[in-house]
């Protein structure tokens, strides 16, 4: 990820401890002003920062966004161009963000994409809606500028999400006999929505305000926000050029999407074999939990640039994940064909329990509803008498890599990056700790905002705290610790009630402790994403914890991941997008506001698309394979772990037969040790540098799921990118990267969007395109379909 210098097209990189790639902030990271407080030119100028000065749309006291300090301005806010610009892109990220939770692979909706369209739309809307008295100039307040413009991305961001509430209750409604209360559902859901968010906020002192708190994902949107507020005639060219490529690939992606959707996978070894389920195995992957995908060619983006474009990602990562992705693949057919835990006698690739009297050619799944009680625990007699459940090889072989590379993750960022993490811990001070047990501390009621000369003068001349926010402190008031901790009150509250009205089995305790988890995992792994940029994925490891917290208990098991790995992913998130804000020099009190709005609305458009999915391909998200348009793998596997860690000493403690998915955070420690010491003896020998364990053992189960045909495309294109354009035509890199790779994501996620409530069957009524060579429904690549999967 790179950043433009303002006066040439030139960029400084930096390695991040994972792999990614920064811009480096030359500055001193020091500031000594005085008791009236630095200009903000001089504050730019010691810090090496753009200056940014706001233009007379954008000055404070006018009601504009900038300001909302007064409920006149609130007022103004809600129905300026930037709310509707915002409430917009939260209706189509939230709705779409849900469609692809529900796909045969998990999409993300681009952040990308929403900072490029918000801008389309306030322009247009700033031109377009006439400014006739007092309401024409409340809709449209001026020119769409730069604060409107972060405000629409913070709103719609919070809003693309989708909640793992959702997840949880499409569960209760497939495999345990119905929804519960509707009103707590969608109760529950916004709770788990907003509980991360009003704990992030209340650490924004640690988390968001100190300069090391990079967050370097927000460094492309940086970018081509600085790019996209430049004078009109630097943009008009690159605008064009954005537009015409959304076009060509809106048009485009109805072939792959729903015309021909041979062209998700044309895989040149299935074509020549129809009858080889080896050749399924290893070169399928065009649907859905088919094959490998190894050699297939993809010519569809909403696939290849699913998990995020390959454009964004720096050509270190790009490798290691490549060696990572090969290394599956073997791992993978090895498991298989060597039969490691009677892996033949199931699918090749699912997310379901299966029954132990399944062989190859007949695959039975468990019959859960023999096990769980009515009031949705565990029989643990039952289990006796009905068998220990099954799972897939390559499902184990998921768990076990995903855990190794948890803790490899940890050793590796110690070993190789111990003064970056130590930089980015200068937080923790005796003034902080003193701070931290203060009982006045927490007398949250008493604060306004505002902020006495006194605490001002501290923030200043604090060389921690980021200069962006400096710039902001004479001319903002912070939002009040109370509007966070009301936040989370409000959320702590509703979940208690609602969790004992759904009989989630998630004891009162238990949520406390969820909430324990959450508090210490966001201040460590919040720091190390705030840092690195880099997220792991704890949902196995919170369900594990949960297995042997609750055990004979599933329901339980999936709400404590609701508050521990949502919460903690929410958190994350929404102290990125305040960053965000921060850059832009957005009012704290805007971004509050706009937040909120952003996660409620999202959660309950998440609520409301659920039902409607669950309700209308029931039968598909139960099945095996699904279809190329449609699958419940997601579901199934939050299900699965939930029910298998709910007998964790039958199926994981050590002795019983998976027992290494839990001997894998073990492992885990070891595996960056021979690296790192081979590093040490031949420093000059940069393989040893280069190769970055965590990555690789990520990457080595990633594809146990979904549609595995992109791979050969998606590095094709990456290596394109990160690799010639970066190394040979940079200019080139900077000026269109990241911009195509928006255009590409929008024209393709507006159409999917529109297919799914047009023929996809999203509104209840699907019109599937009529069969024909390209169009081979349910075996759209042509490789063998296995009969025993019914």
């Amino acid at each position: 990820m790179v950043t433009p210098n303002h006066d040439a097209d030139a960029v400084v990189l930096e390695k991040t401890p994972l792999g990614l790639s920064t811009s480096v902030d030359n500055s001193s990271g020091e500031s000594r002003p005085s008791k009236e407080g630095l200009s903000k030119a001089k504050e730019a100028a010691v810090h090496k920062l753009p200056i940014y000065t706001p233009n007379d749309s954008e000055s404070v006291g006018e009601g504009h966004i900038g300001a909302l300090e007064t409920a006149e301005d609130i007022v103004t806010l809600s129905t300026s161009v930037d709310m509707g610009t915002g409430l917009g892109l939260s209706t189509f990220g939230a709705v779409l963000q849900e469609i692809f939770y529900f796909k045969p692979q998990v999409i993300y909706v681009s952040a990308m994409f929403l900072t490029v369209l918000a801008y389309a739309l306030g322009e247009g809307m700033a031109t377009f809606i006439p400014r006739w008295g007092s309401v024409g100039r409340s809709l449209n307040p001026g020119p769409f500028n730069r604060k409107e413009h972060t405000a629409a991305v913070i709103m719609a961001s919070a809003a693309s999400v989708s909640a793992l509430s959702t997840e949880a209750l499409a569960v209760q409604k497939l495999w345990y006999g119905g929804y519960p209360n509707a009103a707590a559902g969608v109760f529950i859901t916004m709770s788990s929505q907003l509980i991360g968010y009003g704990m992030a906020g209340m650490m924004r002192g640690i988390l968001l305000w100190p300069t090391r708190m990079l967050y370097p994902t927000n460094l492309p949107i940086t970018t081509v926000m600085e790019t996209l507020h430049r004078p009109k005639s630097e943009t008009r060219k690159r605008f064009r050029v954005f537009w015409i490529i959304f076009a060509a690939l809106f048009v485009w992606e109805w072939f792959p999407e729903y015309i021909f959707p041979l062209l998700v996978g044309v895989s040149i070894f299935c074509l020549a074999d129809q009858h080889n389920l080896v050749f399924t195995n290893l070169f399928g992957g065009g649907q859905g939990n088919e094959g490998m995908g190894l050699g297939s060619i993809c010519f569809d983006w909403n696939y290849i640039a699913g998990f995020g474009s390959p454009l964004y990602f720096p050509l270190q990562t790009l490798v290691n994940s490549g060696i990572g992705y090969l290394g599956g693949i073997a791992l993978s057919m090895g498991l298989y064909y060597s039969n490691i835990w009677r892996s033949k006698d199931f699918p090749f690739i699912s997310q379901l329990l299966f029954d132990g009297s399944s062989n190859s050619t007949n695959f039975i799944t468990y019959n859960t509803s023999n096990i769980i009680t009515p009031d949705f625990m565990v029989d643990l007699n039952a289990v006796e008498t009905n068998g220990v459940p099954y799972l897939t090889g390559t499902y184990i072989a998921y768990l076990i890599t995903s855990n190794l590379g948890l803790t490899a993750g940890i050793v590796h960022m110690f070993l190789w990056n111990y003064d970056d993490i130590k930089l980015g811990w200068t937080w923790i001070t005796l003034d902080v700790l003193k701070k931290a047990v203060t009982p006045s501390t927490y007398f949250f009621w008493r604060s306004t905002g505002e902020r006495s000369f006194e605490e001002k003068e501290e923030l200043l001349n604090d060389p921690r705290i980021d200069p962006h926010y400096k710039l902001m402190v004479n001319n903002y008031d912070e939002a009040p610790n109370s509007w966070y901790m009301c936040a989370f009150g409000a959320a702590w509250i509703t979940a208690i009630i609602c969790l004992y009205i759904m009989k989630t089995t998630l004891p009162w305790w238990g949520f406390i402790i969820s909430n324990i988890f959450l508090f210490f995992f966001l201040i460590f792994f919040g720091a190390l994403y705030a840092i690195t940029g880099f997220s792991f994925n704890l949902q196995p490891f919170f369900q594990m914890l949960a297995g042997y917290l609750f055990p004979a208990r599933p329901l339980a098991n999936m709400y404590f991941n609701t508050y521990t790995y949502n919460g903690l992913g929410q958190g994350q998130y929404l102290l990125r997008d305040l960053k965000l804000a921060q850059q832009n020099k957005l009012s704290p009190k805007c971004s509050f506001v706009t937040q909120m709005i952003g996660c409620i609305f999202g959660a309950l458009l998440n609520y409301v698309m659920m039902l409607t999915i669950v309700q209308n391909q029931a039968e598909i998200l139960m099945s095996i394979e699904g279809t190329n348009i449609w699958s419940g793998a997601n579901i199934q596997m939050f299900n699965t772990l939930a029910i298998a860690w709910s007998i964790a000493p039958k199926m994981f403690s050590i002795g019983a037969r998976y027992q290494w998915v839990t001997a894998a955070f073990l492992l885990g420690f070891l595996v960056p040790l021979p690296f790192y010491i081979m590093h040490r003896f031949f420093p000059r020998q940069r393989i040893w540098s280069y190769l970055n364990t965590c990555i690789i053992a990520w990457y080595l189960g990633y594809l146990f799921i979904g549609v595995n045909s992109s791979i050969l495309s998606y590095y094709a294109i990456g290596l394109f990118g990160q690799f010639y354009l970066r190394k040979y035509r940079p200019k080139y890199f900077i000026k269109w990267n990241y911009l195509v790779s928006a255009a590409m994501d929008g024209g393709t996620q507006v159409l999917v969007f529109i297919l799914t409530f047009a023929v996809f069957g999203g509104s209840g009524n699907a019109v599937p395109f009529p069969n024909w060579a390209g169009n081979h429904i349910n075996n759209v690549d042509y490789c063998m379909y296995n009969p025993a999967n019914g």
